[in-house]
């Protein structure tokens, strides 16, 4: 049983201390202020949106310190969603509606219209923004001054997750954890290593030389999670990526209800972690630190098991005031990390209809993890 406590208090232990150590980082990342003649082009891919698309527009042409340009990609829309924009457009010469040709075979659907948006986009930087990503006043500028200031061809934060509904709070958080207690933020900028390259697809900005010379979204056509695929495809190019802190940049309500939020998770799940190589490894470091301890401490009392439920709930409290989730998180911690492992494992374990991925209405073949 000691034996056991130790592994569980290790597993607990990497989370907090690597938390510690990439939140004193990005605290030390002073925002910087873009220079010279720059354009950002705010780019929104929607479909069905007639419900965010306004306050996103809203929102983007309220930046300040550098110039934009917004535009929004109606996909296909048979909602109110171009109507919204159109109104915008009438009013404001910053804003333009665009229309996705045809989905071209071979191609998932963000990813297309990202695509065509870059390639109408007049921008020196182009902002990828979801329609349910609220933009600050100085998001656009921050980004881009810090692209600009480190070299970095692509520069993305993690919005401030909102969440109200039990069923999100059992699935978002598991984002800002992840990325905070389980990514080496000092070496990822130290490294051009593919392997390390991490990016929030709600909220990412590339430089457009930087992003043409990669091939950008044309060459992760077939992907459906253009935030980590984007990402270690500049750093395949040798191309520097970087994170920096999002809560004070954008907010974020992704799903209102579980079974939205089931879905959307799921439909990532093979460019993640639910392949047959890493899954297993990911519940290892997972239910070992944030789980297990809570199931045993009550049946085999010990101060180890309680150390790492210390150590597992700490690195959640770390992470949840530091971007300014919603605190219940923290009690639910534990049952947050099996729900995100029992949408994994679904995934991964559905043999026939693993295949396919869906989302807004269509269906998607999966490709094999590179």
């Amino acid at each position: 049983m000691t034996a056991l406590g130790l592994v569980l208090l290790a597993l607990a232990a990497i989370p907090f201390v690597l938390a510690l150590m990439n939140l004193g980082i990005l605290r030390a990342t002073p925002p910087q202020a873009p220079q010279g003649d720059m354009l950002v082009s705010i780019l929104i891919p929607a479909r069905n949106e007639a419900a965010n698309i306004g306050p996103a527009v809203e929102a983007a042409l309220g930046s300040m310190g550098v110039p934009v340009e917004v535009l929004v990609m109606d996909d296909g829309s048979t909602d109110a969603t171009a109507d919204i924009v159109r109104a915008y457009a009438a009013r404001d010469s910053r804003v333009r509606l665009l229309a996705a040709p045809a989905l071209d075979e071979g191609w998932t659907g963000k990813v297309h219209a990202c695509h065509h948006l870059s390639e109408a986009a007049r921008g020196t930087h182009f902002l990828f923004v979801d329609a349910d990503v609220r933009l600050s006043p100085h998001a656009a500028a921050s980004l881009a001054g810090h692209a600009q200031a480190t070299d970095a061809g692509l520069v993305s934060a993690v919005p401030r997750q909102i969440m109200i509904t039990p069923g999100e709070l059992l699935t978002v958080p598991t984002i800002n954890l992840l990325l905070l207690g389980y990514l080496p933020i000092g070496f990822m900028r130290l490294s051009r290593d593919p392997g390390l390259g991490a990016a929030c697809g709600q909220l990412m900005l590339v430089e457009r030389e930087a992003y043409r010379a990669s091939g950008g979204h044309a060459a992760i056509r077939a992907r459906i999670h253009d935030g980590i695929q984007l990402a270690r495809l500049f750093r395949r190019k040798g191309l520097m990526t970087d994170l920096v802190p999002g809560e004070r940049l954008a907010t974020c309500r992704m799903y209102a209800r579980f079974d939205e939020a089931w879905v959307g998770f799921a439909k990532n799940a093979h460019e993640g972690m639910a392949t047959p190589v890493a899954l297993p490894v990911w519940t290892v470091l997972l239910f070992g630190g944030h789980v297990l301890p809570f199931l045993l401490l009550p049946f085999a009392p010990s101060i180890l098991f309680a150390w790492a439920a210390l150590l597992s709930l700490g690195a959640r409290s770390l992470v949840t005031f530091a971007t300014r989730e919603n605190p219940w998180s923290i009690p639910l911690h534990p049952l947050t990390i099996l729900v995100g492992l029992a949408i994994q494992w679904s995934v991964l374990l559905r043999i026939g209809e693993a295949r396919l991925a869906g989302w807004k209405g269509r269906l998607y073949p999966l490709e094999e993890k590179p």
